[in-house]
């Protein structure tokens, strides 16, 4: 099997520190646009460490949630803390998704298809494993223009470093993180009555060290940069994004504003 992401992933709690603390507060107005409903097959594309199985049976009664991720490191966290019956994770790769045709109630992908080289492939993939009349919907970042967290990191990084620059270019112009992408593609996909609309959170830190984490980690776009460099470079660069991050003052909390575009479409028959 050919898994198709160009995400860096290695470990479970590193995902958690890096984006997983985040996915878990977008489901919840995520959910809320694409809905939910009792004895549903639901299949989450890109589940990542399994925050949306949980949120789905605070609010309602699922038949069965199907979490694929590409990560066998994600699948095996999400595994350890499923707690039941009816949500199972498995490795899976979205281009090719090992379920019959017209088979799912709901399918749903949140923070995954911006980071899959062949996305067309995916939205395909997840429009033919839906049932006729079924929701196949997605949720990716407004990384250029509404992701103030990973901005501070990249910008500052590209001003010290060339290198850094062509690392948030390529950050910024992934696939379907650009206003109307998503709804283009799912309209190109033949999916039917497509909704887009805009979804917001607040990314709030406690200190910088808190911050800084995750970009020392090894899971997520900064983290590889970051491992790349030499220590004294490392440091140069935690200088830098430190005086951005406490920007005039103290060191301590910080909040920053977190947008994401996301879609809706139904299955046609």
């Amino acid at each position: 099997m050919t898994v198709s992401s160009t995400f860096n992933a290695a470990d479970g709690d590193g995902y958690e520190m890096q984006m997983g603390r985040w996915s878990r507060r977008l489901v919840e107005p995520f959910l809320d646009f694409v809905g939910t409903a009792d004895d549903e097959r639901v299949l989450d594309v890109g589940c990542g460490t399994g925050c949306l199985a949980g949120a789905l049976l605070q609010r309602c009664q699922p038949k069965e949630v199907r979490g694929i991720d590409f990560s066998p490191a994600y699948v095996a966290h999400a595994a350890r803390n499923n707690h039941d019956e009816r949500v199972s994770y498995e490795v899976g790769d979205a281009c090719k998704l090992a379920f019959p045709s017209g088979s799912i109630d709901r399918v749903v992908s949140l923070l995954m298809l911006h980071f899959v080289p062949r996305t067309s492939d995916a939205i395909a993939e997840m429009r033919r494993v839906a049932r006729p009349g079924a929701v196949v919907a997605a949720a990716v970042w407004d990384a250029r223009g509404g992701f103030v967290a990973n901005r501070i990191f990249f910008d500052t990084a590209a001003a010290l470093d060339p290198k850094a620059g062509e690392r948030r270019a390529r950050n910024y112009t992934r696939p379907m993180t650009r206003p109307g992408e998503l709804g283009d593609a799912w309209r190109a996909a033949g999916l039917t009555d497509v909704r887009e609309t805009m979804l917001a959170i607040r990314m709030e830190f406690t200190s910088f060290e808190d911050y800084w984490l995750p970009y020392v980690g090894r899971d997520g776009p900064g983290a590889e940069y970051v491992a790349a460099l030499s220590d004294a470079d490392k440091q140069r660069l935690r200088e830098a994004v430190y005086a951005a991050y406490i920007d005039g003052e103290a060191d301590g909390p910080r909040s920053y504003a977190a947008l994401a575009w996301a879609v809706r479409g139904i299955a046609p028959d």
